[in-house]
């Protein structure tokens, strides 16, 4: 495995392997998360007769399913990562994600295949997910890691802009068409055989990790005294709070989209309100990552997501508004959610791997799996409840949540003025300047 000294430090070109075979699986399992989201009312139609409409295992659950399942299978996953190695928990994610996806390819006609598909993906997720941060801990420079981060959280939404964008055209989806809502088994089962050829190259490339780590040496906590050691950082107890609200707000408004256009009057389940939204993200989780590596920042980069995401809902609410008033352009609302969701995005999808690198830093020496975990928990219990709460009476309290997000947006912007910056990276650029000295 070739490799070479930068700054005193052994990195490995492989880790640009490593990285590609995690995004790749990122990719297809977010995918796999919302085939039906965007689509939700020409999924109503297509399997209707199924399923009783008011039963809690809807087409709601099927987006809902993947955050209900995390709360079971996130410590567990985080635990093989940590004690098991990063090869044997990528491996069996990639197992569990290709089986599951082409059998849900297979029987997409069917709702309740589907649905235990869907359960057995949810499953799978967390083995891809929480592996982020101890990928690019074991081998990216800390110089790298942010960009490293950032990608790897980029590719989890390049999944979910591929659902979002491409669902809609593989699929009837115009309710004034004879044929509405067909052509589910067939973008089931071209998203299946992607995601089973994915999950084979990925088992074929990860390895374990690299012969000498690119950073730091010290002894690293196990993983339950880890557990412990994070949730007694303050640091870690403010970011689990914003984690907490931010991604739960992220995800209610990905699982939803389609019922938050349609109370806007969009009558084509296009999923371009979303698509906007997650664009924006790709963009900013490239862009931000790199501006907090080269500044050796993380807090001030932070503060900046929580800032810039407050324009992007209030955005979301005037358009929400604007769709009730008399005579007003239904075409101008939309645009005005087009544009605020995108800025939405840009920042709120851009905190994500900022954070999760801070997480990792200011709780070593313990498992970055771990930090990891409990910040995508924190996540998933938010949205979960959020989701809920939205859903009730066929959607009919989404205005209302929609301003609750801006009014606890302002407890964001509080707690992550009182994050300190990361010791570790100030430490590394020292250790860099003095190695650059001698």
């Amino acid at each position: 495995m070739k490799s070479k000294l930068v700054n005193g430090i052994k990195i490995y070109g492989y880790r640009w392997v490593m990285l590609f075979a995690l995004m790749l699986l990122n990719i297809v399992v977010e995918i796999e998360w919302l085939t039906h989201a965007p689509v939700a009312r020409a999924a109503a139609i297509y399997y209707e007769g199924q399923y009783l409409p008011d039963s809690f295992f809807n087409i709601d659950f099927l987006a809902m399913s993947y955050m209900l399942i995390y709360l079971i299978m996130s410590f567990p996953a985080s635990y093989i990562i940590d004690t098991w190695g990063i090869k044997a928990a990528l491996r069996l994610g990639a197992v569990l994600i290709g089986g599951f996806a082409i059998i849900k390819g297979l029987y997409g006609d069917n709702f309740q295949i589907v649905l235990i598909s869907q359960i057995g993906l949810a499953v799978a997720q967390p083995f891809a997910m929480n592996a982020m941060t101890a990928v690019t801990a074991k081998w990216f420079p800390v110089w790298e890691r942010g960009l490293a981060t950032g990608l790897a959280t980029l590719s989890q939404y390049l999944g979910i802009v591929i659902a979002m964008v491409v669902t809609p055209l593989l699929i009837q989806s115009s309710p004034d068409l004879a044929n509405y809502g067909s052509g589910f088994k067939s973008m089931l089962m071209i998203y299946g055989v992607i995601t089973l050829v994915t999950s084979i190259l990925v088992f074929a490339f990860v390895k374990s990790d690299p012969p000498s780590p690119p950073g730091e040496k010290f002894e690293r906590f196990q993983f339950i005294k880890g557990i412990k050691h994070i949730l007694l950082k303050r640091d870690m107890q403010i970011l689990i709070f914003i984690f907490l609200i931010g991604l739960g707000i992220f995800n209610a408004i990905s699982t939803m989209v389609d019922s938050i256009a349609a109370n806007m009057g969009v009558k084509d389940s296009d999923g371009l309100i979303g698509g906007a939204m997650l664009i924006g993200g790709i963009i900013g989780a490239v862009i931000i990552p790199i501006l907090s590596d080269k500044y050796r920042k993380r807090k001030a980069f932070l503060v900046l997501c929580i800032f810039g995401m407050m324009p992007g809902l209030v955005g979301l609410v005037f358009a929400a508004d604007l769709t009730g008033g008399v005579g007003v352009n239904p075409d101008a609302a939309y645009q005005i959610a087009l544009v605020s969701s995108f800025v939405l995005g840009f920042f709120i999808m851009s905190a994500g791997p900022v954070g999760f690198q801070y997480a990792a830093e200011v709780s070593s020496p313990a498992p970055e799996a771990a930090s990891q975990g409990l910040l995508l928990f924190a996540g998933q219990i938010s949205g979960i409840f959020l989701v809920m709460g939205m859903s009730m009476k066929q959607s009919a309290y989404i205005n209302e949540f929609l301003y609750f997000f801006v009014f606890i947006a302002f407890f964001l912007l509080i707690a992550i003025l009182r994050l300190k910056e990361s010791p570790m990276i100030i430490t590394e650029e020292d250790r860099a300047n003095a190695f650059k000295k001698s």
